[in-house]
């Protein structure tokens, strides 16, 4: 039973915080909270708008293409110089 135990716990002793283990920076949140406003003012923009028009048609979707697919992946891709 000890011997079990000596090997679930092998490799288990860290004394780092856990977010100091991870490898996102201070830029990388940065990005996440740039592309999360984005995508709140594009759906913003979309229920402010008639069903048929220019905002709701074309200028909102273009807004949230750009936050799912620039700075939500840019915030994930992106390796800082040094961790913050």
């Amino acid at each position: 039973m000890t011997l079990i135990l000596l090997a679930l716990n092998k490799g288990k002793i860290d004394n780092k915080p856990l977010f100091h283990s991870w490898s996102f920076g201070k830029i990388n949140y940065q990005l996440f909270g740039i592309g999360l406003f984005i995508i709140i003012l594009g759906y913003v923009i979309m229920a402010a708008g008639e069903t048929e028009s220019i905002q709701s048609v074309k200028v909102a979707p273009l807004i949230l293409i750009l936050g799912y697919c620039f700075f939500i992946p840019a915030a994930i891709l992106v390796k800082p110089k040094n961790k913050a």
